[in-house]
Parts: structure tokens; C-alpha cells; sequence
């Protein structure tokens, strides 16, 4: 088929490869000027990473491959760790963060060149029966047999599709920022927990870090020019190396992205157009899901296409299919986050120690099987 991607991000992208190995003849439009390669950096669980294999994204030698995971409370107390070299050997492929540039330059890297259209931002989208046409702001009509609505949580092509309401902010934001390493990273991922927030730290390869704050916001909120001035009153007495990355930061490198979450729809699309990715499930960056859960839809997608005989059967197997699995994911981010209140008990630096007695073993087992309810893919 003629297929429709509207989004140039790491769904959009994702999908145009895995349509165009399946067969499809794919153009992808996207309203920026070009490819967007900002953003920090991204953690992809075992289950990304293969299905990025799957589709042929070969991620050797970009970002960092993590060995393990480890929980702290505030105060340096070890909580958790997870070992992520025995998830890999599972499940046959490995966690990785890397730059969410690096990720995008590979995947529009692997697409035939004019794939992608920029300036292209949709305003219209049309169904006429055996197919979809899409119109932009400066008046191109295209026309396919499929549309894919990968443009992000604010989706035009759900907004015209589902008509519903946009994602709603949850009282929280994350400060972020992919910066020079002040110190040796290794392969770990570090996140600490406390009654103001959280933090955490992890190399992104070629000696960067990405590191995150999530803290409370309001949309209310005056602007903050200053933002380092605000993290080092809020996380003022944190164990190491807080003070120290803070330390190695400018007010520049700090960038302020408020946390969303749409309600994960029962159909994921109309007709003969789908959503995916942030189109259909935008939720917080906590647990590092989004990606990963845009990556299964893109995988899930792929597969009802070439065995759903009818293309406009597609959207309600393609919906059963990720609904509950991205709901779940949803939920897990949503429910994990301490400043937003619902991880009251685990804001107690004593309850987190009380608590911290799971052994790594038992631990990594736990976290796999949450991998596994997530994906379909491991």
C-alpha cells in the first residue's frame, strides 16, 4: 500500500522503516524544516532495542549499553539494583541510552531519499472510502491507501481523527539536558528518589551524560530564568554526585519539558488512519516508556498490515492488540512518580530502606517481568 506517516520523530521514522522493509511504499511529512535532533537522550529497554533490530537499526557503537540499574534514596541508600546484563542474555537484546539525535539520524539514515517532506504540517484529514488524503498548511494534498498519525502529543491527525481532548498536564515537569560527563559514568543508570523529586544520571556514550530532574510545576508558574538556582535549592543536602553534576551545569543547559498523559483511547484511530506513539498515548517520562511503548505500536502496526486482509479492519485489531499493554504502561509511569503524590509511602527515606532488601536477583526477575507485560516483542 501507499502509506501516510505524519511525524519525522523516532515513531514516524520507526514506522516508514518497518512499512517500507514490509513491502509499503511510505512518504512521511513533517512540518518542521528539517529533522529534529534535539531532545537529550533517550533509554531503550530490552524490548526497543530488538525491535529496532528488527527493522534493521543497527545501534552498535551509538550511546551506551547498561549493565544495570540502581535505586537510591535520597540520602545515597541503596533501594534496588537491577542487573541488566542478565535481562539482555534473556531476552536477547540490550538496554542502550543514547542521544535521541543519534536515534533519529539512524533511522531517517536507513529511509530512500525524499521519503521524508518537510514543511509539511497536516491540517486536513479526509477519508473517501477505498483510501485517505491529507492536506498542509501551504495546500499539498497527498493521497494514500493508510494514514499514520505518529506528530506527537499534540497530534493534529488525532485531533482530527478522535476529535477529543488534548493531553492533559499532571502537575509535574522534568528538567533535563544532555551535558559533558564531570565524571566516570560507567555502564550504570542511577535514579534517586526523595521527598522533592527525583534524579537521575546515565551515560549516552561518547563521554555524555543525560541527566533529569522531575519536580512539581505548574502552568501557572512564572518562567524561571534560573532554573540551576532553583534545582540546587530543592535538592539542597542530596547525597552525591548531585551537588556535583549541578555544579557542572549552565542555566542553559537546562531545558523544562511539562509531563503529560493522554487517556489511552479504546480505538486508536478511524477508517483507515491510526494513531501511534505520543498520538495515541502520551505519558511521563518516568520508567522511560514512551519510546519503547512507540516502538512496540510501530512493530504491532507493521505486523496487522500484512496480515489483516482488509485495511480498514487494521485500526480495531491494531487498537485490541497495544490497548492494554500501553494502558499498563501508562498507568506504571503515572503511578511511579513522586512528586506528583500517588508514591506517597515511597517518598520515606526510612520505608525505602526498610524496603530495600530485595535481592538484586529477585529484583532484576521482577523487572523483567515487567518488561514482558509491556511488549510483545520479548
Amino acid at each position: 500500500m501507499r502509506v501516510l506517516v505524519a511525524g519525522a520523530g523516532i515513531s514516524g521514522l520507526a514506522a516508514a522503516r518497518g512499512l517500507i522493509a514490509a513491502g509499503h511504499e511510505v512518504v512521511v511529512l513533517e512540518q518542521a524544516p528539517g529533522l529534529r535532533l534535539g531532545g537529550g537522550a533517550i533509554t531503550l529497554w530490552c524490548n526497543g532495542t530488538a525491535i529496532l533490530g528488527d527493522i534493521g537499526v543497527d545501534l552498535e557503537g551509538t550511546g551506551r549499553r547498561l549493565t544495570a540499574m540502581r535505586l537510591r534514596t535520597a540520602g545515597g541508600h541503596p533501594v534496588l539494583e537491577l542487573d541488566l546484563e542478565a535481562l539482555a542474555e534473556r531476552f536477547g537484546s540490550a538496554a542502550r541510552v543514547l542521544p535521541r539525535g543519534s536515534l533519529i539520524t539512524l533511522l531517517d539514515g536507513g529511509l530512500p531519499g525524499g521519503t521524508v517532506r518537510f514543511g509539511a504540517r497536516v491540517t486536513e484529514v479526509r477519508g473517501d472510502g477505498d483510501g485517505v488524503r491529507v492536506r498542509t498548511r501551504t495546500g499539498e494534498e497527498y493521497r494514500g491507501d493508510f494514514l499514520v498519525g505518529a506528530d506527537g502529543v499534540h497530534s493534529r491527525v488525532r485531533a482530527h481523527v478522535l476529535g477529543d481532548a488534548p493531553a492533559a498536564l499532571t502537575g509535574a515537569a522534568i528538567w533535563q539536558g544532555l551535558t559533558p560527563a564531570p565524571f566516570d559514568l560507567g555502564s550504570v543508570t542511577t535514579l534517586m528518589i526523595g521527598r522533592q523529586g527525583d534524579f537521575g544520571y546515565a551515560s549516552a556514550g561518547d563521554g555524555l551524560m543525560q541527566w533529569f530532574f522531575d519536580v512539581p510545576w505548574s502552568p501557572d508558574a512564572p518562567r524561571e530564568n534560573k532554573p540551576l538556582e532553583l534545582l540546587r535549592r530543592r535538592f539542597a543536602g542530596w547525597a552525591s554526585p548531585v551537588e556535583q553534576v549541578l555544579d557542572s551545569l549552565r542555566d542553559g543547559d537546562a531545558e523544562l519539558f511539562p509531563h503529560t498523559r493522554h487517556k489511552v483511547p479504546c480505538r486508536w484511530g478511524e477508517g483507515r488512519c491510526v494513531l501511534l506513539g505520543d498520538a495515541a498515548h502520551s505519558m511521563p517520562p518516568v520508567g522511560a516508556q514512551g519510546a519503547n511503548q512507540a516502538l512496540e505500536d510501530v512493530a504491532t502496526l507493521v505486523d496487522c498490515l500484512a496480515t489483516v486482509t482488509e485495511p480498514a479492519e487494521v485500526v480495531g485489531v491494531y487498537s485490541a492488540r497495544r490497548r492494554r499493554r500501553a494502558a499498563l504502561a501508562s498507568t506504571v509511569a503515572s503511578n511511579t512518580l513522586a512528586v506528583s503524590g500517588p508514591r506517597t509511602l515511597m517518598q520515606s527515606e526510612r520505608l525505602m530502606r526498610m524496603n530495600g532488601a530485595a535481592p538484586p536477583r529477585l529484583a532484576t526477575r521482577g523487572f523483567g517481568r515487567l518488561l514482558s507485560a509491556l511488549s510483545d516483542r520479548i
